[in-house]
């Protein structure tokens, strides 16, 4: 059981996080590419990432393994969702936390050689550490950030709501079937013993796409104390994305119209069907039909808490009430990794090594 004690400081700072961290969702994600076996909702996006996946990743994929320890550095909070930031802050890991967490993840066998040059901070080996994650992101999340936000957009609304009429403790309390609020103590289902104290440090909960099964946490007490927890999937979210980027616009042609437009601005910080209606002055039934269209042309994403259906904006529906219809961010591609992270992430692969 992994337990969080709060004082009333900690109640007044817990927050939500904005939206998916991406390089909380880059370790994640590498877990699942990890994993021999795992959930059939990422298999398909699984299949699509490891045929394609250049042999420079492979130095990232050795750093997080399906199941145990991976090293703290490789989430730093950075409170933004821009992945350079995140990149910025692991490269410049202090060499005593790349030492403590790289022992950590190599406790009882052999690391190879560049972990012990990454342990003691060598350039070549941050470089190749660099490489290796800008390639995997750009290759394996980059390209499916727009659904992957998506769904996390549309599970914090309904954490929100939660906030909103039953106030932090409420919040807590529904976060997660594995969680339990019992003041003042959050408690989690984990196979592991651990208390943290928050001490007045608040808590950042953070929604996650890739986390399965149960919140997880930093293994580091000392760090700032975050919760990641993983939403609610509908199935089939994570290919939307390129799904309306190749879909050149041919959907949006249902968007025309006074009542869709207002559907959408309303849904700028998400909503139920029956509130659509109730602001707009229109029956559930239409409210219903044009949220149906709207999230069939990529705009919108719905799900489901308890009896109610929440809605809210995709990152496409947003540019369009943004004036920007039709300029969509290029697909990212790869660059070319340099001869030293060819090195470092192409280590010969041993019996029992991750893919």
């Amino acid at each position: 059981m992994l337990r969080f004690h709060f004082t009333s400081d900690d109640l007044a700072r817990v927050r939500i996080a904005p939206g998916p961290d991406p390089m909380w969702e880059m370790l994640l994600s590498a877990h699942v590419v990890n994993q021999r076996s795992g959930s059939l909702l990422f298999a398909p996006w699984r299949e699509r990432v490891l045929s394609g996946l250049h042999p420079a990743a492979r130095m990232l994929l050795r750093l997080t393994p399906p199941r145990g320890y991976s090293p703290d550095f490789l989430t730093p909070v950075t409170g933004t969702e821009d992945f350079e930031t995140g990149l910025d802050a692991v490269l410049s890991t202090p060499r005593d936390r790349l030492r403590d967490d790289l022992a950590l993840l190599t406790r009882g066998h052999r690391p190879h050689l560049w972990m012990r040059d990454l342990a003691d901070g060598s350039a070549p080996a941050l470089r190749g550490l660099g490489a290796a994650m800008r390639i995997y992101y750009e290759q394996a999340v980059g390209p499916y950030w727009s659904g992957i936000r998506a769904a996390v957009d549309v599970d914090r609304a309904a954490r929100t709501r939660a906030w909103v009429e039953g106030g932090t403790e409420h919040a807590l309390r529904t976060l997660h079937p594995a969680v339990r609020w019992q003041h003042p103590v959050l408690s989690v289902s984990t196979a592991a013993e651990r208390d943290v104290y928050l001490a007045g440090r608040g808590l950042l909960i953070i929604p996650s796409y890739f986390c399965q099964r149960a919140p997880i946490t930093l293994a580091d007490p000392e760090l700032p104390p975050v919760l990641l927890y993983p939403i609610v999937h509908e199935q089939a979210g994570i290919d939307r994305s390129i799904e309306i980027r190749s879909d050149g616009g041919r959907r949006l042609v249902a968007l025309l119209g006074r009542t869709r437009a207002a559907v959408l601005r309303v849904l700028g910080t998400g909503a139920t069907t029956s509130e659509i209606a109730q602001r707009l002055e229109i029956s559930p039934a239409s409210a219903s039909e044009h949220a149906t269209v709207l999230r069939n042309a990529g705009l919108i994403a719905s799900g489901r808490e308890r009896n109610t259906v929440i809605h809210a904006l995709t990152p496409l529906g947003q540019t369009l009430l943004d004036g920007c219809v039709g300029r969509f961010p290029a697909m990212p591609t790869a660059a070319m990794p340099t001869a030293e992270a060819r090195t470092l992430g192409s280590q010969p692969v041993t019996a029992g090594d991750p893919v």
